[in-house]
C-alpha cells in the first residue's frame, strides 16, 4: 500500500530440530515472541508512530469473533482461526504488497514456516495438527468460519487506520479502507463497516468545520 519498493527482505533460516521435544516446543514459544514484537508493515511503510504488532492484530480480530451473532459459524473456531492465521509471519515477517513478492512465493515461503513449527519444533503433536488445520482452513478460504475471519482481518485493519486517522491526523491511509471496506461479505460485518465509515465521515466532517472556523 506504499509506492516505495524496499531493500529485499532476508529471511531468517528455518529452525533445526534437537529431537527432544520439552526444547523443540519451547523454541516455538520463544519465536512466538516475534509477534508481540514485530511491527506491521503496512503501518511502518504509512510512517505511523509507534504502530501495532502483528499479536496486536490477531488478538482484536479474536474478540471480534466473539462479538457475532451468527449462530451458523463455529465461533470457537472462528476465535482459534483469528490466533492463528499470521503465525507464520513469525518466521516470515509481515510480507507488503509493495515489496512485490509473487503470491505463490509468499504462500510457500508461510506453509514451509508452518510444517517447521507443526513437525520440527512441535513434533506433530495433536495441537500442532489442530494449529495447522486451522492455519490450512483459512488460507483456502472455503468454510463459513474462514470467510468469517477472513473479513474479520479486513474491518480490523480498517479499525485501526480510522484509529491512526484520528489519533495521530495521518491523511495517507485511504488504501487501508479501499482494500477492505468494499470487500467485506459477512452481512453482520458489512454492517460493521458501516457503522465505523459513518464514523470516519464525522470525524472528517468535524475536521473539516474545525479547519473552517479557524481560518475566519
Amino acid at each position: 500500500m506504499d509506492g516505495t519498493v524496499p531493500p529485499k527482505r532476508i529471511f531468517s533460516p528455518l529452525y533445526t530440530g534437537t529431537g527432544e521435544e520439552g526444547q523443540d516446543r519451547l523454541a516455538f514459544i520463544h519465536i512466538l515472541e516475534r509477534l508481540k514484537t514485530q511491527k506491521r508493515t503496512g503501518w511502518v511503510n504509512h510512517k505511523v508512530p509507534n504502530p501495532e504488532s502483528i499479536s496486536d492484530h490477531m488478538y482484536r480480530m479474536a474478540i471480534l469473533a466473539m462479538l457475532t451473532t451468527d449462530k451458523t459459524l463455529d465461533v470457537s473456531k472462528c476465535v482459534m482461526m483469528a490466533l492463528v492465521h499470521d503465525l507464520a509471519e513469525a518466521q516470515v515477517g509481515d510480507i507488503a504488497p509493495n515489496e512485490k513478492i509473487p503470491k505463490a512465493e509468499k504462500h510457500k515461503l508461510e506453509a514451509d514456516a508452518m510444517h517447521n513449527f507443526v513437525h520440527t519444533m512441535l513434533h506433530n503433536s495433536p495441537a500442532a495438527q489442530r494449529i495447522e488445520a486451522l492455519w490450512q482452513e483459512y488460507e483456502q478460504g472455503e468454510t463459513p468460519e474462514a470467510k468469517f475471519v477472513k473479513d474479520l482481518d479486513r474491518f480490523e485493519m480498517a479499525s485501526q487506520a480510522l484509529e491512526y486517522e484520528r489519533n495521530h491526523d495521518i491523511p495517507t491511509l485511504q488504501p487501508f479502507f479501499d482494500g477492505s471496506i468494499p470487500h467485506l461479505r459477512h452481512p453482520e460485518v458489512q454492517s460493521w463497516g458501516k457503522d465505523l465509515m459513518k464514523e470516519r465521515e464525522q470525524l472528517q466532517e468535524s475536521r473539516s468545520s474545525t479547519t473552517s472556523t479557524s481560518s475566519t
